[in-house]
């Protein structure tokens, strides 16, 4: 995040491309003001009102990449209006998506209206005029922002328009999986190294215009290295969500999927890893945790194994030992 005059007053911190800003530290008179100050620079100018003037709180947490800001903000309920004025003083010429968390979120654009339940998500602009109401139920608003640049967004043409003020509900299965991805961004981000952060913020960029282009009928339009990096995402959720199935192997992955087993491969012969290894790696993972649970300390090791689709303790401590150099009751036992 830049950082104007009065941005270090503020709570400032940086974990590798993840930056987080608080109002906390501020004299209470002067949040509001920095809040929208803040507004203004990252997303774009708006006329905020709030009646929580002196007692106003704000926490913004952004993962920053060259092509993409990705922004969790947990704020005092308030309004927020983009004017025509504001539009021509200042542009980026950018699109946002904007994910509900929790109090619902009533946003207008170019004559349609999107109401905002938990999970659903909405498009605008930052070159059309938007009316935004965070509805006050006694409780912060959360939500997640995503800024994509006109020019980056694989949907030529302005196609995207169509979709600006329209809801997305979360009901939709690409939907539900974006929204969880980018719920789980920041953490991942913070402890990834510069080269996997930028893909990891590529990811997102793929997964949202994949969404949008679901919703348009448009999915042709869409270049194959975006389908590709959507596809390899939701391959890998289906995995973490399956891990404790027995018979979870590639060729129950690429059934999920209407795939061949050649193809789904081939979709990974550019990973590090290949799919039967991926799901190995991730159930030792699960089981490991497990280990060092203490609230687990009296379900048996065998237990946990099966948990996570080891058929036979043998096996699994087989594969434990190549992974950890150590057995598994030596994990337990620490």
């Amino acid at each position: 995040m830049a950082r104007t005059d009065s941005a270090p007053i503020a709570d400032t911190t940086a974990t590798g491309p993840v930056t987080s800003v608080s109002t906390d530290p501020l004299p209470p008179a002067e949040r509001l003001s920095w809040w929208n100050e803040m507004v203004g620079r990252e997303v774009m100018p708006v006329a905020i009102r709030c009646a929580y003037g002196g007692r106003f709180h704000g926490v913004a947490e952004v993962v920053e990449s060259p092509d993409s800001q990705v922004a969790t903000f947990t704020f005092s309920p308030m309004s927020a209006k983009r004017s025509p004025l504001q539009i021509r003083r200042r542009d980026p010429e950018a699109y946002f998506l904007i994910l509900a968390h929790g109090t619902p979120i009533r946003l207008e654009q170019d004559d349609r209206a999107a109401c905002l339940g938990v999970g659903d998500m909405a498009l605008f602009s930052s070159s059309h005029p938007l009316t935004c109401d965070f509805v006050d139920l006694g409780r912060y608003t959360e939500l997640t922002l995503v800024r994509l640049s006109r020019a980056g967004l694989p949907l030529r043409n302005g196609r995207a328009d169509r979709l600006l003020g329209e809801t997305l509900r979360a009901d939709s299965a690409d939907t539900a999986l974006l929204a969880g991805y980018l719920t789980r961004l920041p953490d991942a981000a913070r402890s990834a190294g510069p080269t996997e952060s930028a893909k990891l913020a590529a990811i997102a960029l793929d997964l949202v215009a994949t969404v949008l282009a679901v919703r348009l009928g448009a999915q042709d339009a869409l270049p194959t290295e975006t389908r590709t990096a959507a596809l390899l995402t939701r391959i890998r959720t289906i995995i973490d969500l399956h891990l404790g199935d027995p018979g979870l192997d590639p060729a129950a992955v690429a059934a999920q999927h209407h795939i061949s087993v050649r193809t789904l491969h081939s979709l990974f012969r550019g990973e590090p890893e290949t799919v039967a290894a991926s799901i190995k790696r991730r159930r030792l993972e699960r089981c490991h945790a497990d280990l060092l649970d203490p609230a687990l300390r009296r379900r048996s090791i065998a237990d946990i194994a099966r948990r996570w689709g080891f058929r036979h303790p043998g096996d699994f401590t087989r594969a434990y030992r190549a992974a950890y150099g150590h057995p598994p009751s030596e994990t337990r036992n620490r």
